[in-house]
C-alpha cells in the first residue's frame, strides 16, 4: 500500500511538471477563473438594465408626458421621442429595445372612460430585456394612469397586502448569481478538459509506452492524472471564489467555505473521472473536443446553473437528479447563497459520492482496456 501511494505521488509530480510546461492550458485556467468570471458578472444580465425606449407621441398631452417621464434608470435609459419611420429603423438596427406608440386623443379617451390602446413594440431578440421590460413598462403605465385619474391602486383593492422580502440577494444583483455559477461551470469544463488532454497528450506523444514499462499499474497512472489535474482546478476554484468573486466583485459568501471545499473535492473526482472516460473513447484531441462539447452542454443546461431545475418538465427533473452537475450546483447555491450546513445538503452530497464512485470505476475499467490494447 505504501508503494502504491509513493507511485501515485511520483506520477502526480510528473503531471504537475507536464501541466506547468503547457502555457496555453495555464493561460486558459488563469483567464477562466479571473477575467472570464468578471466579464460574465458584468456583461451577462438576468434582469432589465439600461434598456432603450422610444416614444411615438401622437397625443402630446400631459398624460403622455407623464408616461414618458416615468420611464427611469437604471432599468431604462431616458426615453427618446421619435416618429414611425425612425422607430422602425431603430428597431431593425437594435437602437431601440422598446417603442411605445401613444395614439391621438389618448388622454381625452382615458378621461372619457374609454379604453384606448397603447401599442408596445418589443425587440424580442434581447430575450431578458424583452420579457421583463415589457412587464415593467406595463406596470409603470398602469400606475401613472391610476395616479392621474386618482384611482386606487390594484394592490389596495385586494383583500390582503403583499409584503415581498428578498432574503439572500435583497437588491437582485445578477452578478451575485452569475459569478458564483461561473466558477462552478468553469471548474466543470476545465476538469473534463485537463484530464482528457493529459491522457491524449501521453498517447499522441508516445510517452504512454514509457509509463507501461515502469513498475506502475493502470490504476496508479489513472489516479495520478485525476489527483494532479483535480488539485489544480480545486486550488484555482477556491482562489477564484475568494479573490475574484468575493474581494473583486464584492459578492458575499454566506456559508462555510470549508464545507464547500470538501464538496468540491468529491465533485471533482466525478467530473475528472468523466473526462478520463471520454478520453479513452476519443482517439485524438480534436475528436475528444467534439465529444466533450455535447456532454458538457447537456450537463450545463440541465444543471440548474442557467435555469432552475423546477422550471423543467417533470420527466427531465426526475432524470437530472442523478447528474453530479445538478447536485453540485444545488450544493453550491445552498452553501454559498443561503449558508446551509451539512444537515441540508447531505442527500445531494450522497448522490455526488455515488456518481463519483461509478464514474471512477468506469474510467479505470476503460483506462485499463486502453492500456491493454497498447500492449
Amino acid at each position: 500500500m505504501l508503494r502504491w501511494f509513493m507511485n501515485v505521488s511520483l506520477l502526480c509530480r510528473k503531471e504537475f511538471h507536464s501541466l506547468m510546461g503547457d502555457f496555453v492550458l495555464l493561460g486558459l485556467i488563469v483567464f477562466s477563473f479571473s477575467a472570464a468570471i468578471i466579464e460574465v458578472a458584468h456583461g451577462v444580465k438576468i434582469d432589465v438594465s439600461n434598456a432603450t425606449v422610444a416614444f411615438i407621441d401622437e397625443d402630446h398631452s400631459a398624460l403622455s408626458r407623464h408616461l414618458r417621464s416615468a420611464v427611469l434608470p437604471p432599468y431604462f435609459k431616458p426615453p427618446t421621442l421619435t416618429d414611425r419611420a425612425h422607430a422602425s429603423t431603430g428597431m431593425d438596427d437594435g437602437t431601440f429595445n422598446f417603442v411605445v406608440d401613444i395614439p391621438p386623443r389618448f388622454e381625452a379617451d382615458v378621461l372619457a372612460g374609454r379604453t384606448p390602446d397603447v401599442q408596445e413594440l418589443i425587440d424580442a431578440t434581447a430575450m431578458t430585456q424583452a420579457g421583463l421590460g415589457a412587464v415593467y413598462l406595463q406596470q409603470i403605465f398602469l400606475a401613472e394612469v391610476q395616479a392621474q385619474l386618482h384611482l386606487p391602486s390594484m394592490t389596495s383593492l385586494m383583500p390582503f397586502e403583499i409584503d415581498s422580502r428578498i432574503r439572500f440577494n435583497p437588491n437582485s444583483e445578477s452578478a451575485w448569481f452569475t459569478s458564483v455559477m461561473q466558477v462552478v461551470t468553469n471548474a466543470t469544463v476545465l476538469s473534463i478538459v485537463l484530464v482528457g488532454a493529459a491522457v491524449i497528450r501521453e498517447r499522441e506523444h508516445g510517452t504512454m509506452e514509457h509509463l507501461l514499462v515502469l513498475p506502475v499499474s493502470a490504476s496508479q497512472i489513472a489516479i495520478g492524472k485525476i489527483l494532479a489535474n483535480g488539485a489544480v482546478i480545486f486550488i484555482a476554484s477556491l482562489l477564484s471564489l475568494w479573490l475574484t468573486v468575493h474581494l473583486w466583485l464584492g459578492v458575499p459568501i454566506a456559508g462555510s467555505q470549508l464545507l464547500f471545499a470538501g464538496c468540491l473535492v468529491l465533485y471533482l473526482f466525478s467530473v475528472t473521472s468523466l473526462g478520463m472516460m471520454l478520453a479513452t473513447i476519443a482517439p485524438s484531441m480534436p475528436q475528444f473536443g467534439l465529444l466533450v462539447v455535447p456532454v458538457y452542454a447537456v450537463a450545463y443546461l440541465l444543471s440548474g446553473a442557467a435555469t432552475p431545475v423546477e422550471s423543467m418538465p417533470d420527466l427531465i427533473q426526475s432524470l437530472v437528479r442523478f447528474f453530479p452537475t445538478t447536485q453540485f450546483v444545488k450544493i453550491a447555491q445552498s452553501i454559498l447563497y443561503r449558508g446551509a450546513g451539512l444537515e441540508s445538503i447531505w442527500p445531494s452530497l450522497l448522490a455526488i459520492i455515488l456518481s463519483s464512485t461509478l464514474f471512477l470505476a468506469m474510467a479505470l475499467t476503460r483506462f485499463r482496456s486502453m492500456l491493454a490494447r497498447q500492449d
